[in-house]
């Protein structure tokens, strides 16, 4: 996580980010975190949260974090993990998914559009009621 982030020019806090993936693991109804292999090395993760959505009278799963190490992309890896996390999804019968990408993040982008999810005519806005996990 504290790669990915760096990527973004953020620092990790460490501790906060600690009991945010404690408490997905603790808490099923949250959400799951799946690692990212190759050749049995952990290369990135993806973390999707719940939450539930009346537009679809059910649970929405939210991909909150996927990454993969810089040396891996482009392999196919983040688009195996999005199609486990869809076959998770629809097996739990969660009636859709979403996600945030940066507006300038076209790289993000493509791999989210080739693997089925489109702009919609919504905007995204945002109250921010706690500290992130990354140090401001």
């Amino acid at each position: 996580m504290a790669e990915f982030y760096a990527e973004a020019g953020f620092t990790l806090n460490r501790v906060h980010a600690a009991e945010a993936f404690a408490a997905i693991l603790a808490d099923k109804r949250l959400g799951y975190a799946w690692l990212i292999q190759a050749s049995s090395k952990t290369v990135g993760y993806l973390v999707v949260t719940f939450v539930f959505n009346m537009e679809y009278g059910g649970l929405n799963a939210f991909v909150d974090d996927l990454y993969v190490q810089a040396p891996f992309r482009n392999r196919g890896l983040a688009t195996k993990a999005l199609a486990e996390a869809r076959r998770f999804c629809v097996a739990r019968d969660i009636r859709a998914m979403s996600v945030e990408v940066g507006r300038d993040n076209i790289e993000a982008q493509g791999v989210y559009r080739r693997n089925g999810f489109v702009a919609t005519e919504r905007q995204l806005l945002g109250l921010r009621l706690a500290d992130p996990t990354h140090i401001v």
